[in-house]
């Protein structure tokens, strides 16, 4: 059963990477509707470029040594094809699925694998953060874009996350990339303080009469 299960999670993920392609070259974000946008993908473009232009590389590569054997070059290039496409769709997908500010929540994300809602009311603070090295930490969230964050979430309670295998975590510190992380930072800021001018007690009435 975890062996179907696990299966069935990394085929529903690559069924994204590929979807990913469809709306990149359509324009439609996923997941954002009425939230503000915040990119990430900027950081890895010249990274997936080399990737992409690897798998190419090797393609010709093995059409050269495979020249006297068509029916394995054949199967060769399907699966060279195939991981070109897996490769752009890793992109897409990090493109088409960006972080979102919601008026509630906070959606973190990375490509296909991570999607994390986190509730305005669990952050205690949100800091503009320049990291380079990432150490594991229990309760710590690293979403690096290559190799460093710039945001850092503080949380007063833990928010659960699902790694890409379906395992649970809790976690009280979020760190990830954003383009333009002054942006979020702002933005976050100020849509917390409106929440937290919503959510304050209301001063208690004065009797008349008495000395307020």
């Amino acid at each position: 059963m975890n062996v179907t299960r696990t299966a069935g999670r990394l085929v529903a993920h690559e069924l994204r990477l590929l979807g990913g392609i469809v709306r990149w070259a359509a324009g439609r974000p996923h997941g954002v509707g009425a939230g503000r946008a915040f990119g990430y993908a900027r950081g890895q473009g010249a990274m997936m470029f080399g990737f992409g232009f690897v798998c190419v590389l090797e393609s010709a590569c093995m059409a050269v040594l495979l020249r006297d054997h068509p029916a394995v070059h054949r199967v060769v290039l399907v699966l060279d094809v195939y991981t070109l496409l897996l490769v752009v769709g890793l992109h897409a997908a990090s493109v088409t699925r960006p972080h979102v500010l919601e008026d509630a929540a906070l959606r973190v994300r990375r490509a296909a694998h991570v999607d994390v809602r986190v509730p305005l009311a669990a952050v205690a603070s949100v800091r503009r953060e320049l990291v380079t090295t990432h150490e594991r930490h229990a309760g710590w969230l690293d979403l690096a874009v290559g190799a460093q964050t710039t945001v850092t979430l503080e949380l007063n309670e833990p928010v659960r996350h699902f790694t890409f295998l379906g395992r649970a975590r809790d976690v009280r510190r979020i760190r990830f990339h954003a383009d333009e992380p002054d942006a979020l930072v702002r933005g976050l800021r100020e849509r917390l303080a409106l929440t937290r001018e919503r959510t304050a007690p209301s001063p208690s009435p004065v009797r008349p009469g008495r000395p307020g």
